[in-house]
Formats: C-alpha cells, structure tokens, sequence
C-alpha cells in the first residue's frame, strides 16, 4: 500500500462504496423522463423529505442543478450577485451568461462568507441605466475560499433583506452536508430559506454520479424543463439514482473523519518551514497552504508530489489544495506530509550544495 497512489485533489475523485455498487446492480428502473423510474423517484422523495421541501430533482452534475436554478429565477438581462470564488462564476464556463443571459455581480467577501452589509450596495432593483438583480448566491461550504462555512444567522439574514425585496437566493450547497457538521445544525435549519438548493451526492458523499436540486413544487416542476433543455433528461436513471440514495442515508455519518483528517493535515503543514496555514481556519475538508517560502512554486511541488505518488492541485503559483475525502485515511495523510518534509528535504540540500 506504500506506493499506491494517493488522491487529495478533490473529494470528486471518490469511489463508490461496496453497498453503492450493490444498490446499484439491484436498481429497480424506469424511464425518469416520463417519471417512471422508482429509484429516482424514491431518491428524489427522500431529499425532500431531509431538507424539509415540497420536491426535489436528480441531475447529473452540480453545475447543471446550480445553472437550472439560476434559470429558473432569472430573466435575460439580469445580476447574479455572488462572491467572486463561487463555484458559478470561477468553474462553470460561465453558463449564467451563455445560457440564461445573466450578467455576474461579483465581490470579494472575507474568508468567501457575504454579509448583507457587503451585497446591499450591489443590489438594484429600479428600471432606469443599469440590469436589475434576479438573484442572490451563496455557496455553503465555500470551496475555493478554503472550505469557510456560512453561520446561520448571516445567511438567514441574507435570505430575510432579499425577500424584504422580491430577490430570490440560492444556495450553491455542494458540500453542504459539511457545512452542517462544522456549525452542529441540521439541513432544514441551515438552508429552511433558500429559495433553492443544491447539494451533491458525488462529492463527500460517495456516489459515482449526480446532485439534487430542492424547493418548491412549482420551481421544481420548472426545473424539470430545464433540465431537459440542457440534457439532463436521463432514461433509466435509477442505477445511478440507488447510488445516492445510499450516499445520502449513510455517507453524513463519516463526514467527521474527513473534517478530523483535515485539521491533522493542516497541523503537520504549519510545522514544516517555508509553509503557511492557519489550521483554526480548516473547519471541513478543504484546506490551501502557502508554498511560497519553500523556494518551489505550488506547480513544481504539485509535480515531484506526484512523481511520489501523493497527488495534489496547485492554484495559483503560492497555493496548493487539499481536500480530504472518505477514500483518504489517516495514514495516508502522514504519509502525504512524510512527502512533503522528503522532497523539500531534498530541494533544500541541493540549494546549499
């Protein structure tokens, strides 16, 4: 198992568990576009039920849910308001352009959390010179700001001046089930006021494929027309469907691994020279570390990690990510810092040679 490979770019890389497989070979399916499937059906039911909601939606991706709901909110012409690390802006081939002819308002927020304090001023409702705000985004937790989660009283707070305003909020909850066990609170609690959310079953929580949308009956049953029009009416969906079902009942209860391997990562990392984190600040199962003072830039050390068999993404020339997934173990991740401290040994001594 030493040399086997390593994977911390991203929690997407996980593998399905032995009961996803099983459920999925056992799938009871239909034809989803006529509603027929039971396994999305039954899984489609169930996310409902877990966020408190009136319906909910199977979609084959993150960014098809999250450009559905903008979509569904939004005219031609209007602001998306949302923090310029967003998923929605910085990795979805700016789809809020291109498809529902939204213009991105963006602001840099402290750690990626909005206050309304911060969006109030970039907020335009009146006719007149400038497009209108058809929708707030939020994202919970906030991936590239470092896996930050948003406290329930700001986001309450944003939903609250928005709807004072007739601006719908959406939530961009892709790993939101991290979220809630960071803050100790449930999904119905933490999101109960979004107009919409998404959440992923192929990220944290283990399934090979797909994300669900959740909200109104109406909304959804527009969203269901959308999703056609981007190609996401899936036939016998239910194999993939029996998948997430699995993820969505089981895969919550391990999520503290991943957030306790998090943190040990991040203590190792502030110990070793030339590296800086603040591990008070990795709260889930998203961490980035400035490389900078070690004399290689992120890329370089991304690669000779690589060649260790220990993969890892950098983000700019200073920044590496890591994230922490349930394919991740303890031991990999002293072996992921036993990598690090060998090669930056090893740079090290050729500088002073």
């Amino acid at each position: 198992m030493a040399n086997s490979l390593l994977d911390l770019r991203s929690d997407t890389v996980t593998r399905p568990t032995q009961a996803m497989r099983r459920a999925m070979a056992e799938a009871e399916v239909g034809d989803d576009v006529y509603r027929e499937d039971p396994s999305v059906n039954k899984l489609e039911a169930r996310a409902a039920e877990i966020f408190g909601r009136e319906a909910a939606l199977f979609v084959p991706s993150g960014t098809m849910g999250n450009q559905t709901a903008i979509k569904v909110h939004t005219h031609h012409g209007q602001d998306v308001i949302c923090e310029e690390r967003s998923h929605i802006y910085v990795a979805e081939m700016g789809t809020m352009s291109a498809f529902s002819g939204c213009v991105p308002r963006t602001l840099r927020a402290p750690d990626g959390i909005l206050t309304w304090n911060l969006i109030e001023p970039l907020v335009y409702r009146a006719a007149g010179f400038r497009s209108r705000t058809g929708l707030i985004e939020l994202e919970n937790s906030s991936n590239l700001a470092g896996g930050t989660v948003y406290p329930r009283v700001v986001s309450d707070e944003i939903c609250d001046r928005a709807h004072e305003r007739d601006i719908p909020v959406h939530l961009d909850g892709a790993r939101i089930f991290n979220a809630v066990l960071a803050l100790g609170c449930s999904v119905i609690e933490l999101t109960g006021k979004f107009d919409s959310v998404m959440f992923c079953l192929s990220k944290g929580l283990g399934a090979p494929v797909g994300s669900m949308l959740v909200g109104s009956k109406p909304f959804i049953d527009n969203a269901r027309t959308v999703r056609k029009m981007l190609g996401g009416g899936m036939r016998q969906a239910g194999v993939l469907a029996a998948a997430g079902l699995v993820a969505l009942e089981e895969s919550p209860k391990r999520l503290h691994i991943d957030h306790e391997n998090a943190r040990f990562l991040a203590q190792g990392l502030a110990e070793i020279p030339g590296i800086k984190i603040d591990p008070g600040k990795v709260v889930t199962n998203i961490l980035f570390f400035d490389v900078s003072g070690t004399g290689l830039s992120s890329y370089e050390l991304s690669k000779r990690l690589a060649e260790r068999g220990v993969l890892a993404n950098g983000t700019n020339p200073r920044v590496i990510r890591m994230v922490t997934h349930c394919d991740v173990n303890r031991t990999g991740c002293e072996r992921a810092l036993d990598e690090l401290r060998g090669i930056l040994a090893v740079a090290h001594g050729a500088a002073q040679a």
